[in-house]
């Protein structure tokens, strides 16, 4: 038996934070990774690459409808498996320089590659030995939720794994989700040339987030040739001659729609399967996402949990690396840190952005019963008219007694890049006046936070540019 004063099972974002912070306690640790390579989802199959695609298809998509007079622009066809490889070279450079070679230097962390199970409240299996240690971090992760319809593993599938390895561009591509993956994937490849269809169960599109900007956002998305269905149930999915045939309702009637391809979009779920929590006492809820208190503690309080993993409804990946930090510093030092969740901003990286921190005009009334909103279009930013980009808004939620600001949601080009001054405004808990009273450059973007602010206390139509 091996011993140890801290294990750490899974080796992604979060397991890394919490390695980082337990070498800087220089704390005996483990860190055991199996299933993605080091790096998880971010780095492997999720932000890195799928950003850089969606970066491509924006260049094309603009080169193509930049509204300016006098540039003519000829798109020519581009070479989508080079396109693949750049992104599996980058994806393979970034894991190295942000993961394996960061692991070296951190002398007091063994990685030890394998699945990991939980024999007791301390001891964990993994390649036949056995491990133990006073402290363990679960950090696993999730994978796509694949939805229950009859036939659809028998014609076949991709997830968002498989879609950023695909080895020629579908003609056809059916989208199964209308979260984040779901609608980034889809105007990617919708601008790659893909026609594309988002079957989804319920109305709207990425129902965490504003609905008044959600709206908008799939305004646009249709405008681009997006096909977008809301379906009453699923029925079944078959082959017919090397196509995938999906079989739905829609107000009582059976529809279908045929396509190269099916890509599952429709939520993710807690890899927890083969961790044998059970053995340890560790709680789950219902979906099978480890149970975790404000401090990141399971029902066995010297085991902690982070990232997808866990019940904790906002799952980001600056979520996942801070809790693991936190994670490691209350598990090494008995501190009782955790997180604001309010003050976590997300970003949906479609092109406008879809980014937001804070209460929803939905949340504030369910919160306090009444909601002090505002909402400008970006047809009011010079920034915004300069560069041909006004389709956006930008909506405030405010205290009504003390005009702090609670939540700032954003639907612009470059809206992750915004978000960050919200995020700081209410972190800090700012007020309107603390905005007013601030100078933003001219011209910017980022002038949309001020005027959003005023628009609480005058008429920005009838206010002058830099004011």
């Amino acid at each position: 038996m091996k011993i140890f004063d801290l294990i750490i099972i899974g080796g992604g974002a979060g397991a890394f934070a919490a390695a980082i912070r337990a070498n800087e306690h220089t704390a005996k640790t483990a860190m055991i990774n199996a299933g993605l390579p080091l790096g998880g989802t971010c780095v492997n199959v999720g932000c890195v690459p799928s950003k850089r695609l969606l970066r491509a298809a924006e260049i094309i998509h603009l080169a193509r409808n930049h509204n300016f007079p006098g540039v003519e622009l000829d798109v020519k066809q581009f070479d989508f498996s080079a396109l693949i490889k750049d992104e599996l070279d980058l994806v393979s450079r970034m894991r190295k320089e942000k993961y394996e070679q960061v692991l070296q230097v951190l002398e007091s962390i063994s990685l030890i590659e394998g699945y990991a199970r939980l024999l007791s409240e301390n001891e964990v299996a993994v390649n036949g030995e056995i491990l133990r240690a006073e402290r363990i971090i679960i950090a696993t992760g999730s994978k796509a939720k694949v939805p229950s319809v009859k036939g659809i593993k028998e014609a076949g599938y991709v997830t968002h794994i498989e879609a950023l390895n695909m080895p020629r561009l579908p003609e056809k591509l059916i989208i199964i989700g209308a979260g984040p993956v779901g609608i980034e994937f889809a105007q990617m490849f919708s601008r790659f040339g893909s026609k594309v269809t988002i079957v989804k169960r319920s109305p709207g599109i990425l129902r965490f987030a504003e609905s008044e900007l959600t709206g908008l956002l799939e305004q646009i998305l249709i405008a681009e040739g997006i096909n977008i269905i809301t379906a009453e149930d699923f029925r079944h999915v078959c082959q017919n001659h090397g196509k995938k045939v999906l079989t739905f309702s829609v107000v009582g009637k059976e529809k279908e729609i045929v396509g190269d391809a099916i890509l599952i979009a429709a939520g993710k779920m807690p890899n927890t399967r083969k961790l044998m929590l059970e053995a340890a006492g560790v709680e789950m809820d219902a979906k099978g996402a480890v149970v975790v208190n404000e401090i990141l503690q399971t029902s066995k309080p010297h085991i902690y949990a982070i990232g997808d993993v866990i019940n904790l409804p906002l799952r980001l990946e600056p979520t996942a690396g801070r809790e693991g930090t936190l994670a490691a510093e209350n598990a090494l030092s008995g501190t009782k840190h955790g997180i604001d969740y309010d003050s976590v901003p997300f970003t949906v990286f479609t092109d406008p952005q879809l980014a937001g921190v804070g209460l929803t005009e939905a949340e504030q009334v369910r919160r306090m019963g009444t909601c002090n909103c505002r909402t400008i279009s970006f047809a009011n930013v010079p920034k915004a008219i300069i560069m041909n980009r006004t389709e956006g808004l930008i909506k405030m939620v405010v205290h009504p007694l003390t005009e702090q600001i609670m939540g700032v949601h954003v639907l612009a080009p470059e809206a992750g890049e915004l978000i960050a001054e919200a995020m700081v405004l209410i972190k800090n808990k700012n007020t309107l006046d603390d905005v007013i009273n601030s100078l933003p450059m001219f011209p910017t973007l980022s002038e949309s936070i001020k005027l959003a602010a005023l628009s609480f206390k005058k008429n920005i139509s009838s206010l002058s540019c830099c004011v």
